[in-house]
């Protein structure tokens, strides 16, 4: 096996799972974990928020041993509160600090915060700067290929993170006004990396194992990470460990594990957050690992009015018999 080091964090060289709002939380990330992910970031968490006190915020940024090597994203536009929040990040005790400098929504690069920032290198720097300052854990920086076709500037960018402080840079090579399509930008992720002297992790269209394999050849990258392509599908980093480590390629779980997992997964969820709570949130799960089913869109519609965990059970009885 290799390994990367962002500062003095050693990580796996396979695959990592990317900070997905509202999407890797602690069940998440646990689950991913258990197949494989080795480094994960947490959802982003808002500096104003922390420096407000939101008891919203402090659940985004906990951490326990078993997701280690971890980090907590910090996100806005004010470096003297970045710097405050990064101080009531570590009492959490991430081993990483992720500036997020990528974000494309509107709530968030409509503020000045996320991907706005990458037209705004100044105070990028100035917040990189102040955060390194503020904390002995090494800092990294999540960024796109740029702004939009006009200004695209990652390059550039990533010399001035490195030039700030920042340990290790994660380049998704799409523009903020891409948004999530069309096919991500190999080549700007190369260019990052020549440019830079710290770890460069690819993020962007890693779908499987071919994919994961294309981005290291293609880009020279130190890691990947995945996001929308472990929907439904955590096994993913098990399947790119282990072609890395034997070459084998891991055939897709069964219709059995595939539930179970589910299953798992969803029980965990309303472990961390109460029943009601958990199964409200677990409908875009229970979605994802159904997608592709015979009668898929029935189950779903079904699932959406689940409340209680014993309900998800028996629509899996159901699921086996019609097989």
């Amino acid at each position: 096996m290799q390994y990367i080091n962002i500062g003095n964090v050693k990580i796996e060289k396979t695959a990592a799972l990317a900070p997905m709002a509202s999407v890797a939380d602690r069940a998440y990330r646990y689950i991913c974990k258990e197949f494989g992910a080795s480094y994960m970031v947490s959802e982003m968490a808002s500096s104003n928020g922390m420096y407000y006190s939101s008891k919203k915020t402090a659940e985004l940024l906990t951490v326990t041993e078993f997701e280690n090597p971890m980090a907590v994203q910090l996100f806005g536009d004010n470096p003297e509160i970045m710097a405050i929040a990064t101080k009531q990040a570590q009492e959490y005790k991430p081993q990483v600090i992720d500036i997020n400098m990528g974000c494309p929504v509107p709530k968030v690069a409509g503020n000045g915060s996320g991907c706005a920032l990458m037209r705004d290198p100044k105070k990028a720097s100035e917040i990189v700067k102040a955060v390194v300052a503020s904390t002995d854990l090494p800092v990294t920086v999540k960024f796109r290929k740029g702004w939009d076709d006009d200004n695209v500037n990652a390059v550039e960018f990533a010399k001035l993170m490195e030039q700030s402080g920042a340990s290790a840079v994660t380049v998704h090579g799409r523009t903020r006004q891409q948004m999530y399509a069309p096919g991500v930008d190999i080549d700007i992720i190369a260019r990052v990396k020549d440019a830079v002297s710290i770890p460069v992790i690819a993020n962007g269209d890693i779908v499987d194992v071919e994919s994961a394999v294309n981005m290291y050849e293609k880009t020279g990258c130190d890691l990947i990470m995945i996001a929308r392509a472990t929907y439904g599908n955590p096994w993913i980093f098990k399947q790119i460990k282990e072609y890395m480590q034997s070459g084998t390629l891991l055939p897709s779980p069964n219709l059995n594990e595939r539930l179970d997992v589910m299953l798992r997964h969803v029980k965990m969820i309303c472990d961390f957050k109460g029943e009601r709570v958990g199964m409200r949130e677990a409908r875009k799960n229970i979605g994802w690992y159904l997608k592709g089913l015979h009668g898929a869109a029935q189950y779903r519609v079904q699932a959406n009015s689940f409340c209680e965990f014993w309900q998800l059970e028996e629509l899996c009885k159901t699921i086996l018999d019609n097989v």
